[in-house]
């Protein structure tokens, strides 16, 4: 059997490892226009594969640094994992084990106190420390049956832009939004090009409104719609779906849902990942034309450096309690903390209650309950009277939400 080996990736490298992760994801080798397009959101910078004994890349786990708001509006330094997968010749070796460990390792020793990711399946990431930290509804919203309450979404107004306006307006508009809701991520520079421009500017048909208020341009919304029409069914209009929408108002959000639901010729209006509390039912007269079709988790967090992510985050009011958290793969992070609306720190105090650092991630934006996390035991109760006081303090009033794909 083939050895392999676990090391950062250099630069001239990053193509033939794009393409393992594309294979990896059952998806095409970039073709010469779509790398044109994807290098520059591709650095080497962040990137750890693995190679066989002829220099082959076989595995890929990529990363680039961002900021990741918390609870209380502070936003943190994150490593966002942008992509993980391994050849599928080359599974069950021990080669993505290898790959996290040595991307945790880096991420640490750079000082991040945060990592992120979106998982392409659910029960791997928990065994490296990553909890699902936020969740996003879909839903379907049928056209003929959905209208607006009066009066609501009608402040500003909405404008189509070309694909070249988009590339130049949209990066400036939706820094408009940072700090506003937990699990928000900032888009550097390096993550346009890949992630927006290729897919705005191709030829799948996104289109891009703009919603503009008394304060100017606050909202945008990508989508693009799908002919159903058929033999069977030829009175049937286009799906209209939505790739992303993000607004720094409620009265921009509903302008943007007014817009989608005037358009003429569409049966349905589909977006995947909305925020859990979307208010998109109490938007119309007849809140049964919205249909939620299924809640998924979104961004997986890790605690890299569990003390300066704890302080990182404001807290309810509750008398402080004391946590103990075992992290296997960073286990400097292993100690006892006390977690107060004062602020945090290790103590030596006994623990009231003791978790692993996945179950931690799952809960540090806000999102679920410790007592929920108690009863599928999750959580080691060593003092009652803390678990009411830990869901005080860590859970936030407006659900954690991230919206941006990477």
């Amino acid at each position: 059997m083939s050895e392999f080996s676990v090391r950062a990736v250099a630069e001239g490298e990053q193509r033939a490892c794009l393409d393992v992760l594309s294979q990896a994801l059952h998806g095409r080798p970039a073709s010469n226009e779509t790398w044109a397009k994807m290098a520059s959101s591709w650095p080497a910078a962040g990137k750890f594969a693995a190679f066989d004994d002829h220099g082959t890349p076989v595995g890929i786990a990529s990363s680039f640094e961002t900021e990741l708001t918390v609870p209380g509006g502070q936003r943190l330094a994150t490593a966002a994992v942008d992509g993980v997968g391994v050849r599928a010749d080359w599974t069950r070796r021990g080669i993505l084990t290898a790959m996290m460990a040595a991307q945790l390792e880096d991420i640490a020793a750079r000082g991040l106190p945060l990592a992120a990711l979106h998982a392409s399946e659910g029960v791997i990431y928990g065994r490296f420390g990553y909890g699902a930290a936020t969740y996003g509804k879909g839903v379907l919203v049928e056209r003929p049956r959905a209208r607006l309450r009066d009066g609501v979404g009608r402040d500003g107004v909405v404008r189509l832009v070309s694909p070249a306006e988009a590339v130049e307006c949209v990066p400036a508009l939706y820094r408009r939004f940072a700090g506003e809701r937990p699990g928000f991520l900032a888009r550097p520079d390096m993550w346009w090009p890949g992630f927006f421009d290729r897919i705005v500017t191709g030829d799948e048909g996104y289109r891009v409104a703009v919603h503009s208020g008394s304060d100017g341009d606050d909202g945008f919304v990508v989508y693009q719609t799908i002919d159903q029409r058929d033999r069977q069914a030829p009175e049937r209009g286009a799906l209209l779906d939505i790739r992303e929408m993000h607004a720094a108002t409620p009265r921009a959000q509903a302008g943007l849902w007014r817009f989608l639901l005037s358009i003429d010729l569409v049966s349905a209006v589909a977006g995947r990942g909305r925020p859990m509390d979307e208010p998109l039912a109490a938007l119309l007269t007849d809140p049964r034309a919205v249909n939620t079709t299924e809640v998924i988790d979104d961004l997986w967090v890790r605690l890299v450096d569990v003390l300066a992510a704890l302080r990182a985050r404001t807290y309810g009011t509750a008398e402080p309690v004391v946590l103990e958290v075992l992290d296997r793969q960073l286990p400097g992070n292993n100690g006892r903390y006390v977690v107060g609306p004062g602020g945090v720190d290790r103590t030596t105090a006994d623990a009231e209650l003791r978790l692993d650092a996945d179950t931690l991630a799952s809960l540090y934006l806000g999102d679920g309950l410790f007592s929920d996390l108690v009863t599928a035991d999750r959580v080691e109760v060593l003092d009652a009277a803390a678990v009411a006081r830990a869901d005080v303090l860590f859970h936030t009033a407006r659900a954690p939400w991230c919206g941006t794909f990477f």
